[in-house]
């Protein structure tokens, strides 16, 4: 019986932040420790990430904001219904509230949504062949269905589910946070048939939530990955292939007041936990992890 043929997407997301990040995500790139990378096209070096992607032939998706920072739509930069009485994206949490109140309106989505993917277009030079959600946004009620048609209208195939095998298990998440990821885990679960009914398809397996930041290191990857091979192995007819995208935020921290996507960089951004992220990756083990279990590293237009 031949070996299951796991296929391995290492996503850097958030390229386009802040030059640091630009310069952590393409060393990572060139340490052959990530294989793919979505870029925010609202981001402050956004310009300056799609031109290192085409110097550096790096595979790029859009990772779609409507959370974080200003919208790039220009009617929608004042008076829009996606944005707090700052002029700014109602931010991670404010933007699930603001939905499940009623306050946002789904045509504004869709037109940040296209104004997105066109800006992109026009930095990189092509249509993203992915297309995920910053803040996984692109999950929610709603919000699903229009992300979905956008998705459907441009001919962009794939995209992310964050559904992560063995999440509930990992006791090392603080309770609030756990909170958050078992809420986008539900979203999750809400979108699948959403997404599948446009044609939509994503990596067999996600990965990522468990591993991001302080959580990260070679043995927390390595267990994620065994753990989902071993779920392919129990899917897969013999002699198939298995996918897995690995979410991950590696770069320099921060430095402010560059950075961010209007408002400059979160704590997130500024914290070691990014470099840490950055040093694990490029760890020889992984690499030879990776080898030994016949995965093979590749990027959303590979499949």
């Amino acid at each position: 019986l031949r070996m299951l043929q796991v296929k391995l997407i290492i996503t850097g997301d958030d390229f386009g932040y802040c030059p640091r990040r630009n310069q952590g995500i393409v060393d990572c790139f060139l340490a052959g420790a990530i294989s793919n990378v979505s870029l925010l096209v609202n981001g402050s070096a956004a310009a300056d990430a799609a031109e290192l992607a085409r110097r550096h032939n790096i595979p790029i998706g859009l990772h779609a904001n409507l959370s974080e920072g200003s919208p790039v739509c220009e009617v929608l930069k004042t008076n829009s219904s996606l944005l707090n009485q700052d002029g700014f994206f109602h931010g991670k949490m404010g933007f699930r509230t603001a939905l499940s109140k009623g306050l946002l309106k789904m045509s504004e989505v869709k037109q940040e949504l296209k104004a997105q993917v066109e800006l992109f277009h026009e930095l990189t030079g092509h249509l993203p062949p992915h297309m995920d959600g910053h803040q996984h946004v692109h999950v929610l009620p709603e919000v699903r269905h229009v992300f979905a048609e956008v998705l459907e209208e441009y001919g962009i195939k794939y995209t992310r589910v964050p559904i992560e095998p063995g999440l509930h298990n990992c006791d090392w998440i603080p309770p609030s946070l756990m909170d958050f990821y078992l809420g986008v885990e539900e979203d999750s679960f809400n979108t699948v048939d959403v997404f599948t009914k446009h044609g939509i398809r994503w990596a067999d397996i996600y990965i990522g939530l468990s591993t991001m930041g302080r959580n990260m290191s070679v043995s927390s990857i390595c267990s994620a990955i065994d753990s989902a091979t071993l779920q392919l192995r129990a899917k897969a007819v013999p002699s198939s292939t298995g996918t897995i995208e690995l979410m991950v935020h590696p770069g320099y921290p921060s430095v402010p007041p560059a950075g961010g996507c209007g408002e400059g960089p979160d704590d997130f951004s500024q914290s070691w936990e990014r470099l840490h992220e950055l040093q694990t990756l490029i760890k020889p083990e992984l690499q030879s992890h990776y080898k030994s279990r016949n995965i093979q590293l590749c990027s959303f237009k590979d499949l």
